[in-house]
């Protein structure tokens, strides 16, 4: 009893479907350790934009006493809108890596990262003067 395989015919490979077909067109599949190495950078930056929202929540709501209105306000708009960009930013940058390993390219720059310090900076200076204010 012989199959396919053995006289000499190349298995196809399983589809990953659809959405990965049209995400992922090109390209070798790369390392699984790689792979899921980008998976968990991009849970990393995940949790960092929910930390964020959690943050201008936060202010928000329990901070009444503490800021100004339009500070208070101000600050919590810039930490949910920081975590919103964040999370968005996170999935990019998970596709590109993705690709770029596909196809065994020089990994893109996180254009994430200045402006996340830059506001990080920009409310922790928010913060800083308030403090020194009172």
């Amino acid at each position: 009893m012989s199959s396919d395989l053995t006289k000499g015919a190349s298995p196809v490979p399983p589809s990953r479907g659809r959405i990965a077909e049209r995400l992922l067109p090109d390209g070798t599949e790369p390392d699984p350790r790689f792979t899921l190495a980008n998976e968990r950078t991009f849970l990393a930056w995940i949790r960092t934009s929910l930390a964020l929202l959690a943050g201008g929540i936060a202010i928000e709501a329990f901070t009444a006493d503490l800021f100004l209105e339009p500070v208070r306000k101000g600050l919590a708009v810039l930490l949910l809108l920081l975590g919103m960009m964040l999370s968005a930013g996170s999935a990019a940058r998970w596709l590109r890596v993705e690709r770029s390993m596909r196809s065994k390219a020089p990994l893109p720059l996180p254009l994430i990262v200045p402006l996340l310090a830059a506001a990080g900076a920009l409310a922790a200076a928010v913060v800083l003067v308030v403090i020194l204010w009172r």
